[in-house]
């Protein structure tokens, strides 16, 4: 399997986040895709290459052009001010406030193009979110082209980035990005295949009213779990997506024995709506050591994740998504990975 990977992601490095009412050290770090990079060498999984360039248009494809613009110029309006520390947002146009205007101060661009204060942005951010959606758009190259499957080790992660807005140390939609992209060059029907703990939201927002992508996520109950305002069991499209969404929300604790039962139910569904090629956002935060989460999965379970997958048949690529137990992201995502090729 191949694997496309850019060190350009340490150009983004946040000092903190806010979490839990606390500025804490950011979760979302470079040593998660270092430790991705040294496993899958380590497994012998196939060749790692640097990603293509793409240009501006293949974004603008999933994402708003004033989005686009934000992120690019955001640090230099940002530093303008003579900040030098990572740039926040603090203000949000929440319930009865306007929507519909972009402020033209930073500070108020930040809160009108954020769900959270999860999404530092500093000098490095722009580059290193560009290289790795040139990461997942180079893996769908190489499945237009014919390949079985490929892994695009991209750093940050991107599903909780909509079209227009960033948020859970997501800025552009990788996965998104990449089945976009599949569409554009021949798939005429694409499954995005979510198995990150926490919803992808994003990705459902982008695609929620398209019947040529089927989106289907397992994730944490957003009833008590991030991102808390998407990704409930009762969202299933709307128009022509109208059935083409599936969520599978699980309760905090779930098990090996219940996931799998629940990824069974989604490999289904993706099966019935037969789709060229399947994008996989690949986060292995489901661990039961992982930090900020609350399932209960082990090694066997995500190599049982990969060989499930494998089932479908299907050309693939898989695009990093989270992950915070650091020390073991690697292993997790090797075991899935690794799952699937001997699947």
């Amino acid at each position: 399997m191949l694997t496309i990977y850019s060190d350009d992601h340490r150009l983004h490095h946040g000092a903190a986040e806010l979490y839990r009412g606390k500025l804490v050290r950011c979760f979302e770090m470079p040593a998660r895709a270092d430790q991705v990079l040294d496993r899958v060498r380590a497994s012998g999984l196939g060749p790692v290459i640097a990603p293509d360039r793409f240009d501006r248009a293949a974004l603008a494809r999933v994402h708003a052009d004033d989005y686009l613009t934000f992120l690019e110029t955001a640090w230099d309006e940002w530093a303008a001010l003579g900040e030098t520390g990572d740039a926040l947002p603090y203000v949000w146009p929440a319930n009865d406030l306007r929507r519909d205007v972009p402020p033209a101060h930073i500070d108020g661009k930040l809160g009108f193009y954020a769900i959270d204060a999860a999404v530092p942005i500093t000098a490095g951010t722009w580059a290193a979110v560009r290289s790795a959606a040139d990461c997942a758009l180079t893996g769908a190259r190489h499945l237009a082209g014919g390949a079985a499957s490929a892994f695009a080790l991209c750093r940050p992660p991107g599903h909780h980035a909509g079209a227009r807005a960033m948020g859970g140390f997501c800025y552009l939609n990788n996965a998104a990005i990449a089945a976009q992209s599949l569409r554009d060059h021949g798939a005429a029907r694409v499954a995005v295949l979510d198995v990150d703990y926490h919803h992808g939201n994003g990705t459902q927002s982008i695609f929620y009213d398209r019947g040529d992508v089927f989106f289907a996520s397992l994730h944490g109950d957003p009833s008590v779990e991030y991102p808390f305002f998407l990704g409930y069991a009762d969202e299933c499209g709307i128009g022509a997506g109208l059935g083409a969404n599936l969520n599978l929300p699980l309760p905090w604790g779930t098990d090996g024995a219940q996931y799998r039962a629940a990824l069974d139910h989604a490999i289904g569904a993706i099966g019935a709506f037969a789709p060229d090629s399947v994008v996989v956002s690949l986060g292995v935060d489901t661990f039961a050591e992982d930090p900020i989460s609350h399932f209960k999965l082990f090694g066997p379970d995500f190599a049982a994740i990969g060989q499930r997958i494998a089932t479908l048949g299907r050309p693939t690529l898989f695009v990093l998504e989270g992950g915070y137990a650091v020390a073991d992201i690697g292993v997790n995502v090797a075991h899935v990975l690794t799952g699937f090729a001997g699947g």
